[in-house]
């Protein structure tokens, strides 16, 4: 067997499904892989998983699109590349509480975002703002990542970066009405997230072990679209307590499977998508223009 790490982004949730499915159901055994599971509660997110990707950590992070962007192009490059897409579409949104009254973007101005800091996520919500028609001044905490949802249930906070089919669960399961703004629909084409990367480096030297974990990963995942019961149990056996209890784990699988992808496009990148968001990174002088040539993903291993 041949022990491989993986970093998740964040507890286990509907996300890692097709990770979780794949170690549970031995589908890494049969590809002679023993997988570990690194669970960011372990330190608090204290290292997030991109930086335990570049300290050697682990062999693969769960990460939105712009973490290989930014390790890439560190004072200390680290050669990341993403290669495998967990969603096919980005079904994340800006949401606020229905409570505040704030019914578009541009009403952030002068209100509190609880940001997670990630890699240009404050300059992203701020064109937000400004796409609509605001000024995209307002206010930006930096709570402890794990509890930003809660912040911005408890009021401490106007808007926060949530998952539709996750914290947006949650909310429709407890009747908390949520105004939400999704990044396309105001002209910013948002890459791919998350994505599982790995450093190119290693992919190569690795390609055998690395093709096998990803062809097991996709099997997962492609399990998880025809098996719902089976599905629910071992998402429900690895999520947290509070999770468990709060959130329909069934009703967040029913929001998911639509953007899995099928046998062909579980998984897959597709260039114009990621090219679109370069573009867009270029054009609001977030990156140089180099990163267009940079190699930041491949679909060799699926």
């Amino acid at each position: 067997m041949k022990t491989l790490k993986i970093a998740l982004d964040w507890t286990p949730n509907i996300n890692h499904i097709g990770i979780l499915i794949a170690k549970e159901l031995g589908f890494y055994e049969e590809k002679g892989i023993a997988l570990e599971i690194i669970n960011p509660i372990e330190d608090n997110y204290e290292v997030t998983p991109g930086k335990k990707l570049e300290l050697g950590l682990a062999d693969f992070a769960i990460a939105p699109f712009e973490t290989v962007i930014s390790l890439n192009n560190k004072a200390n490059k680290v050669d990341a590349v993403a290669i495998y897409a967990i969603l096919q579409e980005d079904i994340s949104s800006i949401a606020s509480l229905a409570s505040k009254n704030l019914t578009s973007p541009k009403l952030l101005d002068g209100k509190i975002y609880a940001s997670y800091k990630a890699r240009y996520e404050d300059k992203i919500v701020q064109e937000l703002v400004k796409n609509d028609g605001g000024e995209g001044k307002f206010q930006i905490a930096y709570p402890e990542k794990l509890g930003i949802w809660n912040t911005l249930i408890e009021g401490k906070a106007d808007a926060t970066w949530i998952f539709d089919n996750w914290e947006g669960v949650e909310a429709k399961g407890k009747n908390i009405a949520l105004n939400t703004w999704s990044l396309k629909d105001y002209g910013i084409p948002y890459g791919y997230s998350p994505v599982i990367i790995t450093k190119n480096s290693n992919s190569k030297k690795h390609k055998k072990e690395f093709s096998n974990f990803v062809k097991a990963t996709q099997k997962g995942y492609l399990f998880a679209l025809e098996n719902e019961t089976e599905t629910v149990t071992i998402l429900e056996k690895y999520v947290t307590e509070y999770d468990r209890k709060n959130i329909n784990l069934k009703a967040t699988l029913s929001a998911t499977k639509p953007f899995i992808g099928t046998a062909d496009t579980c998984g897959k990148m597709h260039p114009e998508r990621v090219i679109s968001f370069l573009n867009w990174l270029i054009a609001n002088q977030l990156e140089n223009k180099s990163i267009k040539e940079q190699l930041l993903f491949t679909n060799e291993f699926l």
